[in-house]
């Protein structure tokens, strides 16, 4: 037996294993052709990637290491003792090599899947090679399949007593786009149940979970997020805690590096967690635009129309909002500067952006209008009422004090660097992967007040000199990386 020892080292959702070079139970090179071991004790045990290390001062030549997430899924005390044996590969992978070869899955093939991918049962590589493989081929039964199976992996919400359960999830890939964060109290303020859980950003300068998180606590157990539903109509939190469809997140993860991004991946991660938060009724923004996720209207209408199959079949009542993702909304792009674009809308602000408080009304209009008692056409009047009348900012209030106080107090970063126009002319277009790309070098999200303040958009006169946005950030190594870049190329063009 070795000793268990907790290292405090973030794999970001990878089990990994530390093992002494010199261990005195074992011979390391029976695992190191593996690449793995799989630690057991006392009914429990953990499939992990296993490094091996020399210095006994990070793991002694009794112990086994476990990095954080591969400690807290194992669930047993540090000091106890674990036992190690070879890893059997998991059953299901036989699918995946059919799967690469051009088979289509069943239902209960992908649940296969699905289950040993949620329990850690898969490499990256693994992992990997499943989604190549479905990005290369995959029918609209397998979507509705793979879409089932992560529901079922995971936890699944109830609302017993409230009826309608509203939500709405952007498909993303456009800067300053923080509508939840308007849509959520509006439609909580005409009375309609709407729990909004939101990730962090993964490659993007903020989620809707970073950016609140400058005004409130995110990080909600389930209990507390579902009285908060039942008292205030609505939230704003982290999904970590409700382990909604966590094979997604794990999907996810292999997913972001290798740049895939098929719209039957996209539709079956957005439906596994809506329909695992218990959703009953959900609007997609598809946001469609030159440097978009979506391109052009012919690719929104096919996505449309995927999402409206799967929903169908899952029962969901499902609308798609198809929106203009030519440029960012707002100003704002990066936690706190986002943040003060959505307080602005909610706060009536006449200098507050007007793109972003417009698509914020259709938005939460459309999402109204899955009220029956709501007239058809009636619901962004409705939802322009609620704002002007200051009842959707009383509901984001209690939103945020039945939440409670952020982690921390989120300041703008201090370095300021202004991108100036290279000529005189009118602002012909946003590269929104560009600036947001930028954003994110100046520190955005892990350093909220990081970020790109946008003093020109689309259709606006600038002359020689003056600024088109501003950087922020808080370390000089951050805002070094962010200003080469915008030297390299601004992402704004002037025309």
């Amino acid at each position: 037996m070795l000793t268990l020892r907790h290292l405090a080292i973030d794999t970001v959702r990878e089990n990994v294993a530390f093992l002494n070079r010199r261990c005195t139970r074992y011979h390391v090179e029976d695992f190191l052709g593996l690449g793995r071991v799989e630690v057991r004790n006392d009914g429990r045990s953990l499939l992990a990637v296993l490094n091996v290390v020399d210095d006994p001062a990070i793991v002694g030549p009794d112990e086994i290491g476990l990095s954080d997430p591969a400690f807290g899924q194992l669930g047993l005390a540090e000091g106890s003792a674990v036992h190690l044996v070879p890893p059997t590969p998991p059953e299901s992978f036989e699918l995946v090599r059919a799967k690469v070869g051009g088979a289509a899955l069943s239902d209960e093939q992908l649940a296969a899947i699905i289950r040993d991918v949620t329990e850690q049962r898969y490499s990256k590589i693994e992992i990997a090679a499943f989604l190549i493989a479905c990005a290369s081929f995959m029918t609209t039964a397998e979507v509705l399949g793979l879409t089932r199976a992560m529901i079922a992996a995971g936890t699944r919400l109830h609302w017993e007593g409230l009826g309608t359960i509203a939500d709405k999830h952007c498909i993303g890939g456009i800067p300053g786009n923080r509508t939840s964060m308007i849509v959520v109290p509006i439609v909580a303020a005409h009375g309609l149940p709407i729990p909004k859980t939101s990730s962090r950003a993964i490659t993007s300068p903020a989620g809707t979970a970073d950016t609140m998180e400058v005004l409130a606590n995110v990080d909600v157990p389930m209990e507390r997020m579902q009285a908060l539903v039942r008292e205030a109509k609505g939230c704003l939190v982290w999904g970590g805690h409700v382990r909604l469809s966590p094979a997604d997140d794990i999907l996810i993860s292999v997913e972001r590096p290798l740049a895939i991004d098929t719209r039957e991946q996209l539709v079956a991660s957005i439906l596994s967690k809506k329909v695992a938060a218990g959703s009953t009724h959900l609007l997609i923004d598809i946001p469609v635009g030159p440097s978009a996720k979506i391109r052009n209207a012919g690719e929104a209408v096919r996505l449309r129309k995927l999402f409206e199959h799967v929903g169908d079949r899952l029962g969901l009542t499902l609308e798609v909002a198809i929106t203009d993702g030519s440029q960012p909304v707002g100003r704002g792009i990066g936690p706190v500067l986002e943040a003060r674009d959505v307080m602005a809308v909610l706060r009536n602000d006449p200098a507050g952006p007007a793109d972003l408080k417009e698509r914020a009304l259709l938005l939460a209009g459309r999402i109204l209008e899955f009220d029956p008692a709501v007239r058809g056409g009636s619901g962004t009047r409705r939802a322009r009422e609620l704002l002007a009348s200051g009842a959707a900012l009383a509901a984001m209030e209690r939103i945020i004090e039945m939440q409670g106080p952020p982690p921390a107090v989120a300041t703008l970063g201090s370095l300021v660097a202004e991108v100036a126009s290279p000529a005189d002319g009118i602002v012909s277009s946003l590269d929104c992967y560009r600036l947001a790309r930028i954003a994110r070098l100046a520190g955005a999200p892990t350093d909220k007040g990081a970020g790109i303040d946008l003093l020109r958009k689309v259709g606006e006169p600038v002359r020689r000199g003056e600024p088109l946005y501003r950087i922020h950030a808080s370390t000089n190594a951050d805002f070094t990386f962010a200003q080469a870049h915008a030297a390299e190329s601004s992402g704004v063009a002037v025309g």
